[in-house]
């Protein structure tokens, strides 16, 4: 009998072990590619096809080193590391299971939250049975398991109950999928019949041309990237947003660490062929040399660069789009006609004609106006005497043919010019910079720039006065070097001057979090990005360079000393002791407005300091300067900039005259 049942099992484990081995062997593939079961509206995608060697790599690289003592990261370290433990303690399972292939996705699902949706190709092993109820008992005592059917789909649900959150697993052919989001597994298994991503040929065409040889790949779907942005911020609906959004379509990059310190990432991007923006413009005008950096000060937080073969080629370019799609420039091309009748000017001949090869955005941390909106935007011309002639003529004929008003001030030999004609700007470069609504601008070397507020011109002015630009900057230099000398579009974040704008931008939540957590953002110093113009698609290439925060937060505090320091050598020296010699040597001021017809600068307490009339942005009038105890410290008069009359100065507690001098 005995012998009888041996047999009697050994015939059924035989006959497992033939069943298992023809479905390894010989029965029909079944299989799914796994980018099918990722929802249509991932804003992010990875694939890795070796998590467990890319994982060991990361790891051990000194970012994540630094990351790991990060309360920010602590809840991702917590669970890597456990993860990691994993690996080693089951290493005999993963050798049986072996290297596969992973795919991470970010998604939006309600407003202001987003989940995670994991798809990982067991392949052959999903035909085990045994397999797919273990994954349950994998769990532990803390986890209470649950299952469900969801369109003949079997759902296992594992709630901790520590954390009291519920992770969501199901198997769909060679595909095991998984989320903490149960609609992001109701939808993968929605449309894993018929998939939407994975036969986009958007994507497919941006798949097939990005590089494998990093540690992973990852893809942008620029069309839900505001969305995503959004549970950051209730501020992300600027003009080059909603222009990325409506234009972009996917960007493929290959992502690889260089020396455990710099994140590398190359690839390309595509875009729709039918929107109307100046991106397809640009695709097709070739690429130009950045020079802008020269000018650009050493606190530039964002530095976006636009170049191109030459801006005639450009501007045909964007011409040709324009005739494609009259209804849409209907507004813009009105407004352009309505100047031209107004000024008696012609644009492509006055304005467009002497644009050399780059524009580009600077936004500014300002010294002087201490202002999280200081934006400038720099031309680089063929010839700057043709620039300026030709600016002066628009000028002329502004102050001739309206009622507008002229302003212009000299600051430091710089003259500063107030171009009083709304719109402009827009008419310039379109609603990317549409916020230069009534600019400012002045020249310096080759370049011309504007802006909104005379504070950011001085302070660009300043900074060239002093070397105290990006391209004295060797840190920038070195980073710079990783890039190609050229390029369509390029985007450079110097994330110690941009803190504080980040600040601005997110919501309250997400704020106190950048505030806890300043040295560990910091510390990813420089972020570039560029892009290429390569037939029908952008080739980008994206570095990321990591420094101790330490070295970053000394590096800061140098440069506030050497600019200082610089500035001090071509300033007039100004005695803060009152002495007959020195005490009509007035500081400097910077009115924001130069239209205005008066100053006005208040101490911390928000008591005056000075105030002063002004009239075509000069000091023209009246002027009282107070101690801090609100007693009048110097009096006097203006006159088109200059000190005119009997000035006094008063003692500081009983108003005796203290001096006295006529000019």
């Amino acid at each position: 009998m005995k012998k009888k049942l041996i047999i009697g099992v050994l015939v059924l484990v035989g006959a497992f072990l033939a069943y298992q081995a023809y479905i390894f062997t010989t029965a029909s593939e079944d299989n799914i590619n796994p980018i099918y079961l990722i929802p249509d509206d991932a804003v992010f995608i990875i694939d890795t096809e070796r998590p467990i060697d890319t994982w060991d790599e990361i790891s051990n690289s000194n970012i994540w080193k630094h990351l790991q003592k990060n309360d920010y990261f602590s809840e991702v370290t917590e669970s890597l590391n456990t993860l990691d433990q994993t690996f080693k303690e089951r290493k005999e399972l993963i050798e049986f299971i072996g290297e596969r292939d992973i795919l991470i996705s970010v998604h939006v699902y309600k407003p202001k939250s987003y989940g995670l949706f994991y798809t990982v190709d067991i392949q052959k092993l999903s035909k085990l049975r045994f397999l797919q109820n273990s994954i349950a008992k994998l769990a532990g005592e803390g986890f209470e398991v649950t299952k469900r059917i969801y369109k003949d789909h079997e759902i296992t649900e594992l709630y901790n109950k520590k954390e009291r959150e519920t992770l969501y697993l199901s198997f769909v052919k060679n595909q095991l999928i998984a989320s903490y989001t149960h609609v992001l597994i109701e939808k993968s298994i929605d449309q894993y019949q018929n998939p939407i991503i994975g036969r986009d040929v958007n994507y497919i065409e941006i798949n097939k041309e990005t590089p494998e040889d990093g540690f992973f790949k990852m893809f942008v779907q620029y069309k839900y990237l505001n969305k995503y942005l959004a549970c950051f911020s209730n501020k992300m609906n600027s003009e080059l947003l909603k222009t990325v959004e409506k234009s972009w379509l996917y960007s493929g990059f290959n992502i690889g660490l260089k020396e455990s310190t710099t994140i590398q990432a190359e690839g390309f991007t595509n875009f729709d062929m039918t929107s109307e923006s100046y991106l397809r413009a640009l695709q097709k005008s070739g690429k130009g040399k950045r020079t802008i950096a020269k000018v650009a000060p050493k606190n530039t937080a964002l530095y976006l660069s636009f170049a191109f073969d030459d801006f005639d080629t450009f501007y045909e370019n964007f011409e040709s789009i324009k005739e494609e799609n009259e209804e849409t420039f209907k507004a813009y091309n009105e407004q352009v006609k309505e100047v031209e009748n107004m000024l008696d000017i012609n644009l492509k001949d006055d304005v467009f004609s002497w644009i050399g090869s780059e524009i580009a955005l600077l936004h500014i941390n300002n010294v002087i106006s201490k202002n999280k909106q200081d934006l400038a935007v720099v031309l680089t011309t063929k010839n700057i005497d043709k620039a300026r002639e030709k600016l002066n003529f628009i000028l002329a004929k502004i102050k001739e043919k309206t009622p507008l008003k002229f302003k212009q001030i000299n600051y430091k030999g710089y003259d500063i010019n107030f171009l009083d004609l709304k719109g402009f700007f827009k008419m310039l470069a379109g609603n990317l910079f549409a916020k230069m609504e009534k600019p400012y601008f002045t020249i310096i070397d080759d370049y011309v720039i504007f802006s909104n507020s005379p504070n950011t011109l001085k302070e660009i002015i300043n900074t060239q006065l002093i070397g105290f630009t990006l391209a004295s900057n060797q840190n920038y230099l070195d980073f710079n070097d990783q890039f190609d000398e050229k390029s369509s579009v390029f985007a450079y974040i110097n994330t110690p001057y941009i803190y504080d704008e980040l600040l601005t931008l997110t919501d309250s939540k997400t704020r106190n979090s950048i505030r806890k957590n300043k040295d560990y953002i910091v510390s990813f110093s420089q972020l570039g990005l560029q892009l290429i113009s390569q037939g029908d698609f952008f080739e980008n290439y994206l570095v990321v360079g990591y420094e101790d925060p330490v070295n970053v937060q000394k590096q800061r505090i140098d440069d506030k000393k050497l600019r200082a320091e610089l500035l001090h050598k071509i300033a007039k020296d100004v005695d803060t002791v009152l002495t007959e010699e020195t005490v009509f040597n007035l500081p400097e001021i910077y009115p924001n407005d130069l239209s205005a017809s008066e100053f006005i600068k208040k101490y911390e307490n928000g008591q005056v300091h000075i105030e002063v009339e002004l009239k075509n942005g000069l000091k023209h009038g009246d002027f009282t300067e107070y101690y801090r105890n609100g007693n009048v410290k110097i009096s006097g008069k203006f006159k088109k900039g200059a000190q005119v009359g009997t000035w006094k100065a008063y003692d500081k507690e009983n108003e005796d005259l203290l001096f006295k001098k006529r000019f």
